[in-house]
Parts: C-alpha cells; sequence; structure tokens
C-alpha cells in the first residue's frame, strides 16, 4: 500500500513538471528589430526614394528566410530593393509593380511563411 501511495505521487509530479504547471515564466516581448520609423508611418515609396521608411521597408523584407537575399538597411530604394519588393509582391499576389503602398506594407509586416515562386538570379 505503501509502494502505491509513493508510486502515485511521484507520477503525480512527473505529470506536473512535464505540463509546465509548477512555475510558470513571465512571457517576454521580443523587441522589434525594424523600428526606423513610426509603426503608424506607412508612405508610398518607389524606386528612387531615400530615407528612414525605406530602411523600415527593407529591414521588414529581410525577415523572409531562405533564397531571397538580404538586403543593405541603408534607406536608398536602388534596383535589389526594387527585385526584392516586386518578388514579395508577387508571392503575395499582389500587382509586382515594385511600389510600397497600404498593401505592400502589409504582407512586409505579415509575410507568408512561404513562397513557391523562384528569386531571379
Amino acid at each position: 500500500m505503501r509502494k502505491s501511495r509513493w508510486a502515485t505521487v511521484v507520477a503525480a509530479l512527473c505529470t506536473t513538471a512535464t505540463l509546465g504547471l509548477v512555475v510558470p515564466h513571465p512571457a517576454v516581448a521580443a523587441p522589434d528589430p525594424c523600428s526606423y520609423v513610426s509603426p503608424t508611418h506607412r508612405p508610398l515609396l518607389t524606386y528612387g526614394d531615400n530615407g528612414a521608411a525605406v530602411q523600415q521597408a527593407q529591414c521588414l523584407s529581410n525577415v523572409w528566410g531562405g533564397e531571397p537575399p538580404k538586403l543593405a538597411v541603408d534607406g536608398d530604394f536602388d534596383s535589389a530593393t526594387l527585385e526584392k519588393i516586386q518578388w514579395i509582391q508577387i508571392c503575395h499576389g499582389l500587382p509586382p509593380n515594385g511600389v510600397i503602398e497600404g498593401r505592400t506594407w502589409q504582407v512586409l509586416e505579415h509575410p507568408a511563411l512561404d513562397c513557391y515562386h523562384p528569386y531571379p538570379p
């Protein structure tokens, strides 16, 4: 009888520890890696533009993993930035015009998990 109680207590402790019910850990918010401009400042950007909003778009585009190259976050909307923005637009079913506007900002901030459109060589 004594062994049975001991086994029950050990099993209960193991279950509690496995479920994480012992001591909850406080949630820690991850810092925003792209904070060049306010989250509400999302202007229309086109090839040739420069500044902090372009840096924000470049940084957000670098969240994409896998095949696409990382952009230099230099604030210059150059041909490399244009090509990557067009690719991201294609991946989300947007017109690949290279213009960063409302819908493109939205997909930069909430990218799809995967894209099956090959990145240009």
